[in-house]
């Protein structure tokens, strides 16, 4: 009886040891994490370059209109300098072939 108590009991101390240990994964567990930590960051990075591209071309045509304002106003103080200097000149030849 004795025998047999111990060695129900080894056998306790051995399953419970064995339970206990932490097991390693295997290789297949190992590529299915890292394929999926691979997978959330290229989502993460398509989401990102969504969102820049959408910034950017918001920029961009906030930089369209700014530059078509800009020319316009520019033009027109142009044209105005243009006749300007061309009253001046034709004053100036009035004057001179008189």
């Amino acid at each position: 009886m004795k025998t047999k108590l111990l060695t129900l009991g080894a056998l306790t101390i051995f399953a419970v040891t064995v339970s206990a240990q932490e097991t390693k994964p295997t290789l297949k567990q190992e590529v299915k994490k890292d394929a999926k930590a691979v997978g959330t960051s290229v989502k993460q990075g398509a989401e990102w370059t969504g969102e820049t591209i959408k910034k950017g071309a918001k920029a961009t045509e906030k930089g369209i209109k700014k530059g078509a304002k800009w020319t316009e106003k520019t033009a027109k103080k142009g044209g105005k300098a243009v006749k300007e200097g061309y009253e001046d000149t034709k004053d100036y030849v009035r004057k001179e072939t008189k």
